[in-house]
């Protein structure tokens, strides 16, 4: 069903990655401006990171997995313990905005420039420039593939155009989308937060796991990318990351799949297009520059009789 598989390493027969958006609090601030202080409750739901992040990285060390955390980087300034922790594991740290901003709000020179204030801040913190970038909330605006390509990161994980990596091409050069989709965003599955305007209904673990292992199945049997976009503060709760450490077991159990972080992904798939091994599938953005002609036309207005 897949027509052009990537040929991944040791005869893998998919690519999974588990990544974990750290928005913290960040996305109450941004909000609920005035009234974020107030919040205690909804506050205190996000601060759960700073439990929810320590259980992640024993689990990854149990079963010997490095990931990809994606990190705003208000929050890396905010909570820089956890951030050694997450790099002294040798974890990737990718970028996720500054304060969750959405790009599709803001004019391009404004999305420029918190694109480069987070690239700053993840180097200085780091010692090393981000190689990829997630869009908060999934919002990739026209602009942002250039901006990434200008800026030397070499892949995204925003958008939801395929089951294996393709090609976004721009006028500063090629960024490698490495896709997911809303099926694998732990959100639609648990997050009830009036505060924040979600009101999902609460599935049990098992039910979520359904979703997730069912994608995992198929990618697995087509040669897919499997690429999750969890929240530590959703799915590192006690239960839930109980039955993800079920699901990891199951998963390397199968066999023949690759667990690596987003930028071994990425570099993997550069290597296989350099050397002619794979030829992907290419998207040149933005899709469209304007509305499009056909809702651009005045309607034709008959004569008064």
């Amino acid at each position: 069903m897949i027509q052009n598989p990537v040929p991944w390493p040791n005869g893998a027969r998919c690519a999974c990655a588990i990544t974990f958006d750290i928005d913290t609090d960040c996305i109450l601030h941004l909000e609920h401006k005035e009234r974020a202080p107030q919040l205690v409750s909804t506050m205190s739901w996000l601060k759960y990171d700073e439990v929810a992040i320590p259980r992640i990285l024993e689990m990854y060390r149990r079963f010997n997995i490095r990931q990809t955390f994606f990190y705003p980087a208000w929050c890396i300034e905010r909570y820089p313990r956890l951030v050694e922790m997450i790099l002294k594991d040798g974890h990737e740290i990718a970028a996720h905005g500054y304060l969750h901003e959405n790009p599709n709000q803001l004019p391009p020179e404004e999305e420029l420039f918190w694109l480069e204030k987070q690239i700053d801040i993840i180097k200085r913190t780091t010692g090393q420039a981000p190689r990829g970038w997630r869009a908060p909330l999934y919002n990739f605006s026209q602009c942002s593939a250039e901006y990434l390509a200008r800026n030397g990161l070499i892949y995204d994980s925003s958008l939801m155009g395929d089951d294996i990596p393709y090609i976004l091409r721009t006028v500063s050069g090629d960024v490698v989308e490495l896709p997911t989709h809303w099926a694998m965003d732990d959100w639609p599955h648990y997050t009830h937060l009036p505060d924040m305007h979600y009101s999902m209904p609460i599935k049990a673990p098992d039910e979520a796991m359904n979703v997730f292992m069912s994608e995992f199945d198929a990618m697995w049997t087509h040669g897919g990318l499997w690429v999750t976009v969890w929240h530590p503060f959703v799915s590192g709760r006690l239960a839930r990351c109980v039955r993800v450490s079920q699901m990891i077991e199951e998963m390397l159990d199968r066999g023949n799949v690759w667990f690596a972080p987003l930028e071994e992904i990425a570099r993997h798939v550069k290597a296989c297009i350099a050397d002619g091994r794979w030829k992907p599938r290419v998207d040149s953005l933005p899709y469209y520059d304007a509305v499009i002609p056909e809702l651009s036309i005045e309607p034709k207005r008959g004569k008064a009789a």
